[in-house]
């Protein structure tokens, strides 16, 4: 996307020079020519620049571990999506052989450097190349290098410790809903014994 923006202004760039050729007096031609060569030579900057970032981002990338922290975080969610999509399909012989191949199918296609892909034009909209060689610096340092380290531990933790806190502050809001609507708690009562065979 970056190369076409660059292909843009290049022609935008270009289709400027030619026209204030064309508008110039004869003798200009040689300043047009140093003209369209700056501009090339500008353009040909600006490209390598953004080359030279996007590889800044994946060295970064790298260096934080984003695809495993990414294939961790996958991971995590499996563990709790799995007993809901079990849940949700009509109870049946096939129904833990379906969840199964469906994840060996996910696991298959999940492919963290696309993950990786994805994040490159992300961190390049949000940081500039000067901020990625300052975050490149910290994480080459022994706090950067140690947070890198403990990063996923405290990412698997908050997990479980939101995990619970949504769960006991469910469970809190329903006890409460229910105390202020009898008639809810009543018809949650008939619906559990109509369930049962």
């Amino acid at each position: 996307m970056k190369h076409v923006g660059a292909f843009f202004a290049c022609t935008v760039l270009l289709t400027g020079f030619a026209v204030a050729q064309d508008l110039s007096p004869a003798g200009s031609d040689q300043d047009s020519g140093q003209s369209l060569a700056a501009a090339a030579r500008a353009s040909k900057a600006q490209a390598a620049t953004a080359a030279d970032k996007q590889a800044d981002i994946r060295r970064l990338l790298a260096l934080t571990g984003s695809a495993s922290v990414a294939t961790q975080v996958m991971n995590e969610m499996e563990k709790n999506i799995r007993p809901l999509m079990t849940s949700s399909l009509p109870p049946g012989d096939y129904r833990d052989k379906l969840v199964e191949l469906f994840f060996q199918k996910f696991h298959e296609k999940s492919d963290p450097t696309k993950l990786v892909d994805l994040m490159v034009p992300i961190y390049d909209k949000y940081y500039t190349a000067d901020e990625i060689q300052g975050l490149l610096n910290f994480y080459q340092t022994p706090l950067g290098k140690k947070m890198v380290t403990v990063l996923p531990k405290i990412v698997a933790e908050s997990q479980a410790a939101g995990g619970q806190w949504g769960e006991e502050l469910g469970r809190e809001c329903m006890i409460e809903v229910l105390k202020e609507h009898p008639e809810m708690q009543q018809a949650l009562l008939a619906a559990k014994r109509n369930a049962q065979p």
